[in-house]
């Protein structure tokens, strides 16, 4: 065992169930039973007829090219939950050290003692700044002086788990952690945009399309859907059952304000190339859209003019990441083909650190390498953006 956790060679939620303190779910503790095993509900469509190739896994994270779209998620408070072999200082150096040697990067955690994020924003001085440092729903004051923390790390995004209010252990204490406003998401970002930074933030915790949309319309540019693995709220449905109804909204709602931002500009046409969306407005300012290698052509974009060639750039739209229960490179090709840009995984990397240190990390991240590239290749995916519906059963 680690700590509470049973160390299971399946990490299904089922041992360790309702046990918090512990790596387990809240209430009835069935949150990430329910997460791992909507996953393993999804069967993958094999086709094998076609010319050979060697599938490209490579991932882009806001400017950085990882090795695969997989990412080490927040884990805060491992001495109170995992034991005492680590505290949350000493892992999160271990897990992004690691995670960068291994080709992927690593969220950290937060937590009420003000060392945790200290620690992570020191580490990630060290490293260039490559880690994302996830700072809680705290009250305004709090969040803006951790967030001045990791700006001075240097780090590539800065995220918040905006569910972790629900989190059983952060209730009634102080600094408070609760609910976030639209408005007040919004002056986070404009925080961060007014140090002179084009640090991405993440809000994660999405679970719904109208939250979705609410951290869109704030300003966040990745989102992360996720019930904190059953953690903060009892019987939330699993992220691989919302996972496609907040892609389509969030790609509508983009669509939507292109739309309106073309109108406003009068642009009549646009030629493009692969990499570019083809684009005709008619008279009532309904556009037609056709992205290549985008199934659904719905995307954020950015239009600029030479001359009298208009393009429209694809690479801004807000990406849509995914947690729980996911467990294999397997299940990260599924995600995908529901929708999303990469996963994070938490637990895996928790056992990985507390059993086998740094090796542990480098071993688990070829592991789901292995898998996904293998999955790709049966399946006919070249690349992360040939990966469709049409290669899963549901």
């Amino acid at each position: 065992m680690i700590g509470f956790c049973y160390d299971c060679k399946i990490c299904d939620g089922r041992a360790c169930k309702n046990t918090i303190p512990g790596p387990g779910a809240k209430g009835i503790g069935e949150g990430a039973i329910d997460n791992y095993r909507a996953w393993k509900n999804i069967k993958i469509n094999m086709d094998t007829i076609g010319e050979h190739f060697e599938p490209d896994t490579s991932f882009d994270f806001f400017g950085s090219r990882l090795k695969l779209p997989l990412i080490a998620a927040p884990v805060g408070a491992v001495k109170l939950h995992y034991g005492e072999k680590h505290t949350d200082e000493s892992y999160n150096e271990i897990l992004l050290s690691a995670a960068k040697k291994a080709g992927i990067i690593a969220f950290t955690g937060d937590g009420t003692d003000p060392h945790v994020i200290k620690g992570a924003c020191e580490a990630l001085k060290g490293m260039d700044g490559f880690g994302v440092p996830t700072i809680k729903p705290w009250d305004n004051a709090t969040c803006m002086e951790k967030i001045d923390m990791a700006l001075e790390s240097g780090a590539k995004a800065i995220a918040m788990d905006v569910d972790a209010a629900g989190l059983p252990f952060l209730q009634g204490l102080t600094p408070p952690a609760g609910r976030k406003s639209v408005e007040e998401l919004r002056k986070i970002v404009e925080h961060i945009s007014s140090a002179n930074s084009n640090i991405p933030f993440i809000v994660k915790g999405i679970m719904t399309p109208s939250g979705a949309i609410k951290a869109v319309k704030a300003g966040a540019r990745a989102i992360v859907i996720s019930n904190h693995g059953g953690r903060v709220l009892d019987q939330c449905p699993p992220t691989a059952h919302v996972l496609p109804a907040i892609v389509k909204a969030v790609r509508a709602y983009e669509l939507d304000m292109w739309k309106s931002n073309m109108a406003e500009q009068r642009i009549p046409e646009a030629n493009s190339s692969d990499e570019h969306a083809r684009m005709g407005m008619d008279p009532t300012n309904i556009f037609k859209v056709n992205v290549p290698g985008e199934e659904n052509g719905i995307f954020k974009v950015n239009v600029k003019r030479s001359g009298s060639i208009y393009t429209a750039d694809a690479s801004d739209k807000v990406k849509i990441f995914v947690d729980g229960g996911i467990r294999d490179g397997i299940d990260v090709f599924k995600a995908l083909a529901l929708g999303a840009d990469g996963v994070l995984v938490a637990r895996p990397f928790v056992n990985a650190v507390y059993n086998h240190g740094e090796n542990g990390v480098l071993n688990l991240v070829d592991k789901f390498y292995r898998e996904l590239k293998d999955t790709m290749l049966m399946c006919g995916a070249k690349d992360l953006k040939s990966i469709g519906m049409e290669q899963i059963f549901v």
